[in-house]
């Protein structure tokens, strides 16, 4: 009698070890579950407009850093840290909207070269028709006489610079004046190229305010011209 006892509390004893061990194992899977569903999706380029717009203008920066590397002038030190602080900016940004913070990617407008108008089309210099620097219009995307339409195709983000509404272009010296129109909204900003970029054209945060649609980073239908 005193065996059988014996046994059957021992028995007793495994199986409330055994029941114990399931029920932790099941709550270590049951809040394993509960944190992987609490933890935000970090969202790639592919995954979001805010975050492939981030990823170019990060991308085109860093395509000009490298420019720079390796052409250097008197400026380049100077050039270089300005857009590394740029690029630092971006990735607050991209951690703020949830993107994968350092992810780069190349705008298409880096590629193409500029495209005149054919000289039948070009209207006479009296016709020329001329708009402030920093002038957003809404309806602006009908081109003025002497504007030729460039980069065709582009798409157009922002450089993250700060200042008054300008642009930095690859393809245009200091000086001339840009007009970018957001087919989507129908927008557009007059400005200035006032430094170096990676691409055709960038607008600073202050421009690319004055033509972007809320929460978007990449202007998808875009009409850059050459007005001056």
């Amino acid at each position: 009698m005193s065996r059988r006892r014996t046994l059957g509390t021992k028995k007793k004893i495994a199986l409330l070890v055994s029941a114990a061990a399931v029920a932790g194992g099941g709550a270590f899977v049951m809040a394993s579950t509960s944190n992987a569903a609490q933890s935000p999706r970090t969202l790639s380029a592919a995954d979001s407009n805010v975050c492939q717009g981030l990823a170019t203008a990060l991308g085109n920066n860093q395509k000009f850093i490298d420019g720079q590397r390796a052409n250097p002038d008197a400026q380049s030190a100077a050039r270089v840290a300005n857009r590394e602080a740029v690029i630092a900016q971006i990735k607050v940004q991209q951690k703020a909207s949830g993107c994968v913070v350092g992810e780069s990617a190349q705008g298409s407008q880096s590629t193409q070269p500029a495209q005149s108008a054919p000289p039948s089309q070009a209207a006479p210099p009296s016709q020329a028709a001329s708009a402030p620097a920093g002038n957003a219009n809404a309806g602006g995307a009908a081109a003025s006489g002497s504007a030729q339409q460039v980069c065709k195709g582009s798409t157009v983000t922002l450089s993250g610079e700060a200042g008054a509404p300008a642009a930095s272009s690859n393809q245009f010296p200091a000086g001339t004046t840009l007009k970018v129109t957001n087919l989507d909204n129908n927008k557009s900003t007059t400005v200035k190229v006032t430094s170096v970029s990676g691409s055709c054209v960038l607008l600073n945060n202050a421009a690319f305010e004055q033509v972007r649609e809320p929460g978007k980073f990449l202007i998808r239908r875009a009409v850059i011209e050459k007005v001056g």
